[in-house]
């Protein structure tokens, strides 16, 4: 009697997913809880586990396929079914899987697609990193080193697109030739477009700026750092600090955190922040649930949770739900000044950037100070000038006189 494995209730923002790759071929055995499949979701990645132990009898959703809540994927036969003898199951893929591909068609931290385009190259598992779970080598790591290889042997002549095709020419040389490749989104490149234009199209967004001075929350947090980190065993960092402001700011100006449905605006009694970090799959914006209850050590000990699991891609879908209001920090790559997109439906979002000393003055001097550019866009339908400016005036002085926002007087 078989069983089927079928595809995971979706939560309700969620309509079908993709399949990326299967962990078992056909005839091989798997343990229950052993991941059998990945499926890309427009937010997260599933594992979908094996129900129990047994022998996998027939894939019915190649990779590539679009699947729903329910679908039957597979069918898993069972355990007594596998063959008693390791050598019942070599010899046919010998038979049909080329020499150079052997060695790798056993290992399962390379995607079937990335194994197929490795062995149609004649590449090794080895000179490849991975970028994908664990380490595991997906079609575009194979991809993208057959690109950065292409210089050192001649690239097949129909990658490069010549000069000028009037007249017949010599091959060009890889320095001379304009390389092309065309790379399919994923579901979470994709859902990150239609949002990004949603916003612009449905939101009447505007954006105003102010700057701060990071001198004393540097100051306060180069005298206790050493001492927080033997203490709570994670890193102060600044995200913190601009957690508990924006928390401070929202209290008192409720618009901020508050979104459009139809045409009413909801309140929200709670603050859930939304931080958004990259990915090795694009941006994710997980969620600090009730922000005003977390003390800075738990806000940094969850931030930092948040970010393994974002490189390890195993943020789930309660992770990135919801969120109240977002804050982004283009500082950590360089960037000096931008304007953040709303992540709908939410009203507003603040854009932290790198600090950097300029000239300020004060009592009538110039001095030279950390600053930070902040940024915040809002949706002006329901976000008024005035309190949009206000809010960032104010988490701007908190910053600027920690021991208040701390103290919280």
């Amino acid at each position: 009697m078989s069983i089927e494995v079928k595809v995971p209730a979706f939560p309700e923002s969620v309509t079908d997913g993709t399949v990326v790759a299967w962990h078992k071929q056909p005839g091989e055995g798997i343990k229950r809880g052993e991941n059998l499949v990945d499926i890309e979701t427009d937010k997260v990645m599933f594992e979908v586990p094996a129900p129990q132990d047994g022998v996998l009898q027939e894939i019915l959703t190649q990779t590539g396929s679009v699947v729903v809540s329910g679908q039957v994927m597979a069918r898993l036969g069972a355990a007594s079914a596998a063959p008693s003898s390791p050598s019942a199951t070599k010899p046919e893929p010998k038979k049909t899987a080329p020499p150079a591909a052997a060695p790798m068609s056993q290992d399962a931290s390379v995607m079937p697609a990335a194994r197929k385009l490795m062995a149609e190259h004649g590449l090794e598992q080895a000179a490849i990193p991975g970028s994908g779970k664990d380490g595991r080598v997906l079609k575009e790591d194979v991809m993208r080193f057959i690109e950065t290889a292409a210089p050192s042997k001649e690239p097949p002549q129909e990658k490069v697109v010549p000069a000028s095709s009037s007249a017949p020419a010599p091959a060009p040389s890889a320095a001379g030739g304009r390389a092309e490749k065309r790379v399919p989104m994923t579901r979470l490149r994709a859902r990150i477009a239609e949002r990004l234009v949603q916003a612009q199209h449905t939101a009447a967004m505007l954006t105003t700026f102010n700057e701060i001075n990071m001198q004393p929350v540097m100051d306060l947090r180069a005298h206790y750092r050493e001492q927080f980190e033997k203490e709570y065993g994670v890193r102060l960092g600044y995200m913190s600090f601009f957690i508990k402001a924006v928390v401070d700011a929202l209290k008192h100006f409720p618009v901020v955190n508050a979104s459009v449905d139809g045409t009413d605006i909801v309140y929200h009694g709670y603050f859930d922040i939304g931080i958004a970090v990259s990915s090795p799959r694009g941006l994710v914006v997980p969620v600090l649930r009730d922000a005003d209850l977390l003390s800075m050590a738990q806000a940094e000990t969850r931030i930092l949770d948040y970010s393994n699991k974002a490189q390890a891609g195993t943020l789930t879908m309660e992770d990135i739900t919801g969120g109240t209001f977002t804050i982004t920090n283009g500082g950590v790559f360089g960037s000096l000044l931008s304007t953040p997109i709303l992540n709908p439906p939410q009203s507003a979002i603040l854009g932290m950037h790198k600090i950097q000393p300029r000239p300020v003055v004060e009592n009538g001097e110039i001095v030279a100070r950390p600053m930070m550019y902040v940024a915040l866009s809002y949706d002006h339908r329901i976000v008024d000038g005035r309190d949009a400016v206000q809010f960032l005036v104010a988490v701007k002085e908190l910053l600027e006189d920690p021991p208040r926002m701390l103290l919280e007087v």
